[in-house]
């Protein structure tokens, strides 16, 4: 089954996956801004101002996180920290996976 592959479809497949741990980021750096500034209007009775403040927060994480997933799948190489640190653990669980000799 690994040898369906070609050899530059492990680019993609990397980079498949590397989109799909981006956009996780994208959807809980949104959601957890929004549900951070809920509870923080709750319990300062501030509606709705932290709301505001969490959901703007959160676009600029969401946005941040895009702007990784174009740099980490550009032809240039160039990636930020969180593609960076993904891409090393990627890496990492590689070398520990005994290659498969089916």
């Amino acid at each position: 089954m690994a040898d369906d592959f070609l050899p530059g479809d492990r680019d993609d497949v990397k980079v498949v996956g590397l989109a799909a741990g981006l956009g996780c980021a994208v959807v809980a750096s949104l959601i957890g801004g929004v549900v951070l500034g809920i509870i923080l209007d709750q319990w300062l009775d501030t509606t709705p101002w932290f709301t505001l403040i969490g959901v703007a927060l959160g676009m600029i994480a969401a946005g941040y996180n895009l702007y990784e997933l174009v740099q980490a799948s550009s032809s240039s190489g160039k990636s930020g920290p969180v593609a960076s640190s993904m891409a090393r653990r990627m890496q990492a669980r590689r070398r520990d996976v005994p290659p498969d000799d089916n």
